[in-house]
This record gives structure tokens, C-alpha cells and sequence, in this order.
């Protein structure tokens, strides 16, 4: 078979000296038995030739390694999370003056007074000063007992003159900004008064700026190495409507940050080794089946040529397209794509374990897609039974009629999804902005939440009322009743053609037909070794033949 493929890869033109019959048979017999065997499954493979189904066992390592690493990652992600959305709770209940424990929409607190919002002022920068003495939790500030960390900014226009009782104004929008820092002093709102004469009329919005740190010392009851965290807190007054009510918004980003001078001994050094050696087998089993498919992949193309070529020369006909992608192994695309993110999440997991980085986000995201890939390849293998091939012919056949059915229903989906915004955007919270629209209406498609949707408009406009109804009944009428009934019968068109192919034959292509030639060349030649015995690969047994209809599935 090298000698065969060396020999076809040296002569690769078209045109070359005419062959004997006797060796044109011999290349005929030789390439229909590389391409029977490329288009057999594992098990086939082995009682062919007994090549043990090394990708196959590999692949199925690597689902249990790769799901183990996924959960080891989440249980400690899943801290990570916790102690993040715990400590901006306890921020909230520390610095927002009033603060229930609730947001008030987006929101965490409204004022409607002038004395309220000096309080609320007041009050943040007070208990900045104090967190040492109120905080339950391992909170400091960022260098030492400097309480200089805080810093509150104004917005404003630059000047102006309201007078609503005779419908004047006079405003300069030129926007102004005025900061400052706190200081140690406890005398500090003394010190900069003019700062806190603030002219509403004028201002936009004030800003409190401050940074925290913390250790979240609770990873040590999972054995790993704490985090250090600074917490980037913002505190919003929001004027800019100048509606008589103002806004007030916390907002808290959570960085992790390398600890300088950590011990801990015990069991959780050694239980950070353990975990890094797992990483390390993860990403030599991927490597591994990097390689063993990248390997396929280059054996498929000459494969592909060497056919071609054939086909040409002896018959001279050209190979159809869809002959020529029957070669190409979507499931190795996705098993080399799956295997690249795993290595490079995995190192990235590494790097956290022994806090070189804190890019969680960017780990959770490649470890997580990963294993989405891998545990998609599992229905790889279930498709080398008839019964459950369905599926996957199913989706390959219906795929390109449904994405031409999505371009012409998107274009209706994106035409009512501008008319509720501009229309029912003013009246109706859930068509405020474009992509609270889509959501809104992605979701009626799917019948949830449609009564509220009806209930939630205002009536402040006989018009635009009368219109909310027109829209939304004729949206989800023509959406559920006509679109999603057609988009299901394409699916279910492609399921009845395909059942009815198994039933009566596939329709064949000169692939197909060049490969029913090729039926018993095992049988035939010494490649045909005697079956293994089934206590060895169940999986492998000999089973009764199959239909002589012929199903393509690369092993």
C-alpha cells in the first residue's frame, strides 16, 4: 500500500503512459480496498484487518478527562463566582444609604430630595473611611490604612438659568468636570464645601470612586491556594434626566491579582501538584489525538486525488462535488478544534493553580466550548448504527434549506423588531431598546411570556394601543402558526426522505457505485485475518450484514 501510494503521489499529472490491463486492474483492486477500508467504522476496521480502533478508545479517554478537568475547574470557578456576587452585596448594603436589598430595576436606589442625595454622598464616603471596623469580610483598602483611595467627580454644565415659571432657560452645554480626593481628615466635606454646593438644574451626574482588597480565603476548604481580589467600586448619581428623580447605581468589578507573599502548608500544596499532573496527562491525551486526526486528514485528501485521478484517467469522468466531500470529515474538524481549546484552556488552568494569571473568564471559555465539542462527537459514533444515524443524515440534509429558510424569515423578524422599537418603545419596557426588542420577541416566538407582553402597554395612546394589538397578534400568528409550522416541516421533509432512502436505497454516485464493486476484497487476499474472538472487543463481534445499501461514515 506505500509502494501504491508513493508511486501515485510521484506521478501526480493526468496524462502519463498508458498502463497494461493487468496493472490497471492491480490499481483498480488496490484503491477500492483503501477506499472500502477508509469508509469503514472501528469495529469493521478491526475484523477487516485487526487494527485495533486506537482513535476510537482515545476519543473515548478523552471525553472522561476532559469532562473530569471541566468539573474540577467549575467546582472552583463556582467560588470564584460566589465570593465576587457576595462581597458586591455586602458592598450595597455598606455604602448605598437606604439600600432593602433589592434593585429597584437596573437600578439600586432612587432619591427625590436634595437632602437625600448630600446623605447618600455623605454617607458612602463616611463608611469608606470606616470599613476596617464594619466589614465582616477580609476587606482593605489598597495601600495599608491610606484613606486617600477615595475619589468623588462631578459632571455639570457649565453654567445655566432655569426659570419654568415663565417657560425660560438659558444653559451653556458645554459639560464641566470637577474631582477630588478624600482625605484622612475627618473634617474633609468642611474642606471642600464648594465642592458639595451643588446646583441640580446643572448637574449630570456625580461619581465615587474606590478600590478594595480581599482574599477569599474560603478555597482553602476545596485544598487550593486562596485568590487575592481588588474590587473596583463605582458609585453612580445619575441626573441626566433632570426628572425630579435621580438614579443611583453600584457598580463593582472584581479582578484577581497575584498574591505576593503566600505559605500554606498541609495537604493543598500537594493537592495543587495532583492537579497539575491530570492537566498535564489532558493535554498529552489531546496532543495525541491532535495528531492521529490531523494524520486522517492528510490521508483523506490523498486519498481523494488518488480517486479523482483514477476516475479520470480510466473512465475519464470528473469526480461530482459532492463526491469530493464525502472525503472530508467534518467530525476531525471538530475533534482538532476541540483538542486545540482544550490545550490551551488547560494551560491556562495551569497557570492559575499556581497564580502565574487570573484570566477565568477566558479559561471557563475554552474549557467549556471544548467539552460542548466533545461530548457533540459522541453522536459520531452512535451514527455507525443504522437506527441511530438518523439523526445526524437528518441534520445534514436539512441544514442548507433551513439556513435559506432563516435568511427570508429574519428579514421579517428584523422588520417587525424596528417598528416595535420606534412605535412601542415610548410606552412599553420591553421594547425600550434593540436588543431588549429581539429578546422579547424571540421569546413570544417560543409562546412564553405573552400575556404579560399584552398586559405591560401602556394606554396613554388610543393609537399606539390599538396598534400594540395589531402588532403582536399578527407577529406571533404569522410566527407560530405559518414560520415555525414551515421551519419544522423542512425538518421533518428531510427526516421522511431519509427514512424512506433506507428503506429503498440511497441514490447512488460514482463513489458509491465504484465502492458496491469493492464488496468481499477483504475476503479475498490475506488482509482478511481471522476474527477476533468477541471476549476481546464486544463492540467488534461479527454481526449479521447489514443492508447492501451503502451509508458513508468515516471511521
Amino acid at each position: 500500500m506505500d509502494i501504491s501510494l508513493n508511486y501515485f503521489t510521484r506521478n501526480h499529472c493526468f496524462r502519463r503512459t498508458r498502463m497494461t490491463p493487468l496493472d490497471s486492474e492491480k490499481e483498480a483492486e488496490t484503491l477500492k480496498k483503501d477506499l472500502k477500508f477508509y469508509f469503514m467504522n472501528p469495529c469493521e476496521k478491526y475484523r477487516a484487518r485487526c487494527q485495533v480502533p486506537w482513535k476510537l478508545g482515545l476519543q473515548i479517554l478523552k471525553i472522561v478527562m476532559v469532562t473530569t478537568q471541566l468539573v474540577l475547574f467549575g467546582l472552583s470557578n463556582q467560588l470564584v463566582v460566589s465570593f465576587k456576587e457576595e462581597n458586591t452585596v455586602a458592598f450595597k448594603h455598606l455604602f448605598l444609604k437606604g439600600f432593602s436589598g433589592m434593585d429597584e430595576d437596573d437600578y439600586s436606589r432612587t432619591v427625590y430630595t436634595q437632602r437625600d442625595v448630600y446623605d447618600s454622598i455623605f454617607f458612602a464616603i463616611n463608611q469608606y473611611h470606616q470599613i476596617r471596623t464594619l466589614s465582616l469580610g477580609t476587606v482593605g483598602y489598597e495601600h495599608a490604612e491610606d484613606m486617600r483611595g477615595i475619589r468623588i467627580c462631578k459632571r455639570q454644565y457649565r453654567r445655566g438659568a432655569v426659570l419654568p415659571y415663565n417657560n425660560t432657560f438659558n444653559i451653556d452645554p458645554t459639560i464641566e468636570k470637577e474631582c477630588f480626593s478624600s482625605s484622612n481628615s475627618s473634617d474633609w466635606h468642611k474642606m471642600n464645601s464648594t465642592f458639595f454646593k451643588l446646583e441640580f438644574y446643572r448637574l449630570i451626574h456625580v461619581e465615587i470612586f474606590f478600590k478594595l482588597k480581599a482574599i477569599a480565603l474560603q478555597t482553602i476548604r476545596s485544598r487550593e491556594i486562596p485568590d487575592c481580589y481588588v474590587f473596583h467600586n463605582t458609585i453612580l448619581f445619575d441626573n441626566q434626566a433632570h426628572s425630579g428623580k435621580i438614579k443611583i447605581f453600584f457598580d463593582s468589578d472584581a479582578y484577581i491579582q497575584d498574591c505576593k507573599d503566600w505559605h500554606v502548608s498541609g495537604s493543598i500544596q500537594k493537592n495543587t501538584q495532583n492537579n497539575l499532573v491530570f492537566d498535564g496527562f489532558v493535554i498529552l491525551t489531546c496532543l495525541t489525538s491532535l495528531i492521529l486526526c490531523t494524520r486522517s486528514i492528510i490521508l483523506a485528501f490523498k486519498l481523494q486525488r488518488r480517486f479523482v485521478k483514477f476516475l479520470f484517467e480510466k473512465y475519464n469522468r470528473h469526480v461530482c462535488k459532492a463526491d469530493r466531500l464525502e472525503f472530508i470529515n467534518g467530525w476531525y474538524i471538530m475533534v482538532i478544534i476541540s483538542d486545540l481549546m482544550t490545550i490551551i484552556g488547560s494551560i491556562l488552568k495551569m497557570e492559575i493553580k499556581v497564580k502565574n494569571l487570573s484570566s477565568y473568564d477566558v479559561c471557563s471559555l475554552l474549557l467549556g466550548t471544548s467539552t460542548l465539542l466533545v461530548w457533540v462527537g459522541v453522536i459520531r459514533y452512535l451514527g455507525y448504527f443504522q437506527k441511530y444515524n438518523v439523526l445526524i443524515l437528518t441534520m445534514q440534509a436539512s441544514f442548507p434549506k433551513v439556513l435559506r429558510f432563516c435568511c427570508c424569515a429574519g428579514m421579517i423578524y428584523l422588520g417587525y423588531m424596528f417598528c416595535g422599537w420606534i412605535v412601542l418603545g415610548p410606552y412599553h419596557e420591553k421594547f425600550e431598546d434593540l436588543n431588549t426588542v429581539a429578546e422579547c420577541l424571540f421569546s413570544l416566538v417560543n409562546g412564553d411570556d405573552m400575556f404579560a407582553t399584552f398586559a405591560q402597554i401602556q394606554q396613554k395612546s388610543t393609537l399606539v394601543w390599538l396598534f400594540s394589538r395589531l402588532y403582536l397578534y399578527s407577529f406571533i400568528s404569522l410566527f407560530i402558526y405559518m414560520i415555525l409550522s414551515l421551519f419544522i416541516a423542512l425538518i421533518t421533509d428531510s427526516y421522511e426522505t431519509i427514512k424512506k432512502y433506507q428503506q429503498n436505497g440511497f441514490p447512488a454516485t460514482d463513489l458509491h457505485e465504484f465502492l458496491k464493486e469493492s464488496d468481499g476484497v477483504f475476503e479475498k487476499d490475506n488482509y482478511g485475518k481471522e476474527a477476533p474472538s468477541p471476549m476481546h472487543f464486544i463492540c467488534c463481534c461479527k454481526r449479521p450484514g447489514v443492508d447492501s445499501d451503502l451509508i458513508l461514515i468515516n471511521g
